[in-house]
Formats: structure tokens, sequence, C-alpha cells
């Protein structure tokens, strides 16, 4: 694997960091991408360096074509090639339907459909001209099939986010591209444990497992998608989820 790229969206911190890790860990050089957090994008490549892998950082909005196209040559420029993509960077806006601002609406949609479409548009270019296939990781959610109260920019973008994956499948399987989708279920990280102080206690009850996620968790099975062990898997969702998104009610009540 000592010739094999990755690049990650939105790894600077969370669980883009975790599968940053996880990739390096495995033997991949990784370039990380991250769109305000210099500082943390510095950690993370500090970290992968440790690991005794090449890391490159870029700044870019994903949700923009030019920075798009400009991230990925850079990628290709410094680390010579580019083999598999996770789209992992994201948003969201806690709104109901009904109070929610446009421009939040569009920057969920633009970072977190909009995104994954411009840089799976711009990976699968390079691997297609480079003739060895690749692989292709779009980091969805429940939303992707759960509906979320107060959540409705972020669920539409992860719905859209399921469609993406299937149809890229289809169209870039004949270049040896598989597409898939890892869904997690509730992970403990920065973001989560400022959203609910107690994330673990209000979570590991509603999971069957009987506990939350960690990065880690979504990372292995990232891990597996992109190596060649996987090389006829394609067009899946894959719930890391604990078994929580199995459940056919409503997990919990949002006021």
């Amino acid at each position: 694997m000592s010739s094999k790229v990755a690049f990650v969206t939105g790894a600077s911190k969370g669980v883009g960091r975790g599968i940053a890790y996880g990739l390096a860990d495995a033997g991949w050089d990784v370039a990380v991408n991250y769109h305000s957090d210099a500082a943390g994008a510095e950690e993370t490549k500090e970290v992968i360096e440790s690991k005794g892998r090449r890391c490159f950082t870029v700044s870019g909005d994903v949700g923009e074509k030019l920075p798009v196209e400009a991230m990925f040559s850079a990628v290709v420029a410094e680390l010579g090639r580019l083999d598999c993509l996770v789209n992992n960077a994201g948003r969201q806006t806690f709104a109901s339907l009904l109070d929610l601002d446009e421009a939040d609406w569009d920057k969920t949609i633009k970072t977190n459909l909009k995104g994954s479409f411009l840089c799976t548009q711009a990976g699968a270019r390079i691997m297609r001209d480079q003739g060895q296939g690749g692989s292709i990781i779009n980091i969805g959610s429940g939303a992707n099939k759960q509906p979320f109260l107060n959540l409705v920019d972020y669920c539409a973008s992860k719905g859209g986010l399921d469609q993406l994956t299937r149809v890229s499948a289809c169209e870039l399987g004949k270049y040896g591209i598989r597409v898939n989708c890892v869904a997690p279920g509730a992970i403990e990280i920065e973001r989560t444990k400022e959203e609910s102080p107690d994330y673990a206690g209000d979570w590991s009850p509603l999971t069957p497992m009987g506990r939350v996620g960690v990065p880690e968790d979504v990372a292995r099975m990232v891990v597996h998608l992109a190596g060649d062990e996987a090389d006829f898997i394609t067009g899946q969702t894959i719930y890391v989820d604990g078994g929580l998104w199995t459940k056919t009610h409503w997990p919990y009540e949002t006021d």
C-alpha cells in the first residue's frame, strides 16, 4: 500500500480526523482538507507523519468548483496520484422547517451535497485517467433515511447523498471506481459533546450495542471499503451505528 493516496475532506477534527488516522495506520498517504481550521489540520498532519506516512494539508471550500479543482490538482502534484476520496466535510443547522433561513439551507446543501458532487467529479476524473480504478466513500448519517426534527437541511442533504452514491457507483463502475456510503450512528466527537454535555449518556441507552461510537469505528469501515478486499462492493450504504438506525420508530422527541 506504500504508493496509495487518500484525500479526506473536513479532516481537521472529528470523524474526518479519525478517518485520516485510520487510513494512515493502514499504510495510506493522506491529503487533509480543511476550510478554516488550519491549526486542527496541522495537528492531524503531525500525527499522520508520526505514523510514518506522508501528509499534505490543503485549504478550500468543497462547495466551490474552482477551489475544488485547485485542491485536487495540488494533491496530485504533491503526493503523485489519487486512489481514494472520502467526502466527509459537512455542516448542519438546528431550526424547524418553518424557521430555517434560506441562507442556512443553501450553506448546508452547498457543503454536504454539492461539495460531495464536486469532489466526486474531480476525484473520479483523476482516477479514470490514471486507469487503475479507485474508491470514493461518502460519509452519510442516520439522516440518510431517518427524519430528524429541526434538521431539515441536514436530512435533505444526506438523503441526496444516498442517491448520489448509487448513481455515481453505476456510472463509474466501468472505470473500476467503487462508490459507497458509510452512515455513522451516534458518534462522540467535539461537536456532539457540545450539543449534549452527556452525549454518551443520552445515546448509549438508545443504541442496541449499549454504547456510542467513536471515530475509530467509522474509520475501520472506511479503510475496509478503500482497500482491495472490498473490490466488489459498490453502490452500498453501510450503517456503522451499533444497530441504532435499524429501529423502526423515532428514537427520541425534540420540542
